[in-house]
């Protein structure tokens, strides 16, 4: 074998073994839905709902027809992970509470973002 081929051969190793080490892995998820709870511009209730959320990654809850980081509330965990809310977006500050599976919390815990673990 030449030193050329030898060379061609170690480059395409190298490139097989760079896209394996960057191609993502399989995404880990929560399975079930999580709800809250929020109050639209117009005075209205409405419920939130996150399908299958993300693990380990912080989701700010969205509020559709009313101002952003609009405070919900009343979470229901039904999904199969461990659920931590946060009263502050990005799922920051002092204020939290965590959820287990199946659980639910009143209208009085408040809250902004959530993380599955």
């Amino acid at each position: 074998m030449s030193l050329r081929s030898l060379t061609a051969a170690a480059g395409a190793a190298c490139s097989a073994l760079v896209l394996l080490l960057t191609a993502p892995g399989p995404a880990s998820a929560a399975t079930g839905q999580f709800r809250y709870t929020y109050t639209t511009d117009e005075g209205y209730d409405a419920v939130g709902f996150l399908n299958n959320p993300p693990s380990g990654r912080c989701v700010d809850l969205p509020t559709p027809a009313a101002e952003p980081g609009t405070v919900s509330r009343a979470p229901k965990n039904l999904t199969n992970s461990t659920a931590t809310v946060f009263l502050d977006a990005g799922c920051e500050g002092g204020t939290y509470y965590t959820l287990r599976p199946g659980a639910g919390a009143s209208d009085r815990l408040l809250l902004r973002s959530v993380v599955f673990s």
